[in-house]
């Protein structure tokens, strides 16, 4: 399955919009966390500044969430993990109101009481949690639940590597095909859980080896690349729309941030980040629109200019936002 010109080019646009904001937050981030100059006692600071807590975000991931998500339609959903800005802004969840919920403001997604791992937008049927493969069963009960009112959505679990050894990937999977339910398994190997390589977690090369074992097709997208997603992300959703059942995906991806801000990423060989940056998935589609000459070089720049406006939008509107009241600590959160 090939992506029509506008599926392309709405994928490159989505990318370089999700790469702007991923590079803006990490900057954001850091903001009062490090001493005007390192002295001896004094270092990172993970609950100072503007974004206390920890920030993973999805650099170098942008194809897994762009290539499924150009497939969706309004009433699909989308389950995420601690690492999912790139899937949220993909399905469309407001950039200003996620920055905000980012930013601990009462405007955010959960009135600031979620921050960035926990984003939750009913609107556009997204939702993240912190929980490693958490997400995986919630996308069965919203697939069982669109397949019992018969609303012909899919749900997506989308979901590390490491996931993957968790009993929720296992069980959920298990279910899923048992009831035939429309739901896409989509696994996104970076090659990490934390600081730990997959050689020496996992004991299987490729995850969608794992599909076999529950009676459903798995397919290896081994390029980090936004259209070979897309190619295999059509039959798999279709399928699912059908009736047939569920399907897992295993996209090759690359991370080029550490597992979270701060991270001294001492566990990657010297030149790592580089050598997978010569290989950047939106480079890659952006030459692929430029060479076929559905976008030119004025496109281009358009297009990175405008994702520039809106990513600083977006964080100047959480920056005026305003911070909870403590007295509404327990409201939306505890039945009191």
């Amino acid at each position: 399955m090939s992506a029509t010109k506008e599926q392309l080019v709405w994928m490159y646009r989505q990318m370089v919009l999700i790469r702007h904001y991923e590079d803006a937050i990490a900057m954001v981030y850091f903001e009062g966390k490090l001493p005007p100059k390192i002295q001896k006692g004094l270092a990172f600071d993970i609950g100072a500044g503007t974004l206390p807590g920890e920030m993973h975000l999805s650099a170098g991931q942008e194809a897994a969430a762009v290539g499924i998500c150009a497939h969706l339609r309004q009433n699909d959903s989308v389950w995420g993990t601690h690492r999912s800005h790139h899937f949220a802004i993909a399905k469309g969840v407001p950039l200003d109101r996620m920055t905000a919920e980012i930013f601990g403001k009462v405007e955010g997604l959960c009135r600031g009481k979620g921050g960035h791992m926990h984003l939750y937008d009913p609107e556009n049927h997204f939702a993240s949690n912190g929980i490693v493969g958490a997400g995986i069963p919630h996308a069965c009960g919203a697939a069982w639940a669109a397949q019992y009112r018969q609303t012909g959505a899919v749900a997506i679990a989308e979901f590390g590597e490491g996931a993957t050894n968790q009993g929720a990937f296992h069980e959920a999977l298990n279910l899923a095909s048992l009831w035939k339910l429309p739901v896409i398994f989509v696994c996104q190997d970076n090659n990490y859980g934390i600081s730990v390589s997959k050689k020496a977690s996992t004991s299987v090369a490729n995850i969608a080896d794992r599909a076999a074992a529950y009676n459903m097709p798995g397919t290896t997208v081994e390029e980090n690349d936004a259209s070979h997603m897309f190619a295999a992300a059509g039959p798999a959703i279709d399928r699912a729309r059908a009736g047939d059942g569920p399907s897992l995906i295993e996209v090759k991806v690359d991370r080029y941030y550490g597992h979270f801000q701060g991270d001294p990423e001492t566990y990657r060989p010297k030149g790592e980040v580089k050598a997978l940056k010569a290989n950047d998935p939106i480079l890659r589609l952006e030459r692929q629109l430029l060479d076929s000459q559905q976008l030119s070089g004025d496109d281009v720049t358009a297009i990175r200019t405008d994702a520039k406006a809106q990513v600083d939008a977006a964080i100047a509107f959480a920056r005026a936002g305003n911070y909870p009241d403590p007295t509404e600590v327990a409201r939306h959160v505890f039945a009191v």
